[in-house]
């Protein structure tokens, strides 16, 4: 009877407990850049606060896309149009849909810390020895790599483009920095790296790296009909400014995981959450 008591009071313990059933399962897929970590995972505090379990899958840019094109995704938000992502999306232009804009101002290029005296990626060969001969990169599915292996034959320079990842572009810079070595790395804005150190562009005459674009929401073809709810909080999505999302790739480097940095915005901004979860 002791027995028969104890489960009964165990079901009516968990029976007083609220119930917080998922609504449904939301996909997202992002390239493994600090401002595309910072967007997604901002994204999907959001949607969990709104009852729906989320998996997030880093992946290449090519991956990214072809997944948002084949359905095995919901959403990206972090497409870079209409220039570094232009490609992908023209194949799959029939398969998915722009819906938002998540932050404006975007910009691709080759980035050296202030001191480097030179000014345009044109100069680079009078001086490739300074720069080891090497331009460092990231990811090597990242657009930004694919237009930088044509700036390089567009230009007719010597310099080989070294792939990595985002990290490893970083702490490359970082320990050309502290020794005053000149260095040339693939960039982009938004980027907390010009946030925490003096750096510059070079000049991109020829425009092969493109001009300002901006990061976009994308999502599958029918998300609209099979999760309106999800479909609508993506339409909404977007930082109210670019130092919105800057505080926030800013904090996941001072400490704290990207999740519980996601968190924390939400907790500190209930207008722009609340603005994204309107119908």
């Amino acid at each position: 009877m002791k027995k028969i008591f104890l489960v009964l009071a165990g079901l009516l313990l968990l029976m007083a407990q609220p119930v917080l059933a998922a609504k449904g399962k939301v996909r997202m897929a992002y390239v493994e850049w600090d401002c595309a970590l910072a967007s997604t995972m901002v994204a999907k505090a959001a949607l969990e606060q709104m009852g729906y379990e989320v998996e997030t899958l880093p992946v290449a840019a090519a991956a990214m896309w072809q997944a948002l094109g084949t359905g095995n995704v919901d959403a990206s938000v972090a497409a870079w149009l209409p220039n570094t992502h232009a490609d992908y999306l023209a194949r799959l232009q029939d398969k998915v849909e722009r819906v938002s804009i998540v932050t404006g101002g975007a910009k691709l290029g080759w980035a050296v810390p202030s001191y480097v005296t030179i000014s345009s990626i044109e100069e680079l060969n009078a001086h490739a020895d300074r720069f080891n001969n090497e331009i460092i990169g990231i990811d090597p599915g990242a657009g930004l790599m694919r237009l930088s292996e044509q700036a390089i034959a567009d230009y007719g320079l010597q310099l080989e483009l070294v792939d990595g990842s985002g990290a490893t572009m970083t702490a490359a810079l970082a320990n050309a920095l502290k020794n005053k070595q000149w260095i040339v790395v693939t960039g982009w804005t938004p980027h907390w790296m010009f946030g925490k150190w003096d750096l510059k562009y070079l000049d991109d005459p020829k425009g092969v790296l493109g001009g300002e674009e901006q990061i976009e929401t994308v999502v599958r073809q029918g998300l609209k009909t099979d999760m309106p709810e999800v479909y609508t909080f993506f339409s909404n999505f977007g930082w109210d400014s670019a130092e919105q999302l800057q505080m926030v790739m800013a904090w996941n480097q001072e400490g704290g995981t990207p999740e519980e940095n996601a968190h924390r915005f939400l907790k500190e901004h209930p207008e722009t959450v609340n603005r994204w979860m309107s119908r």
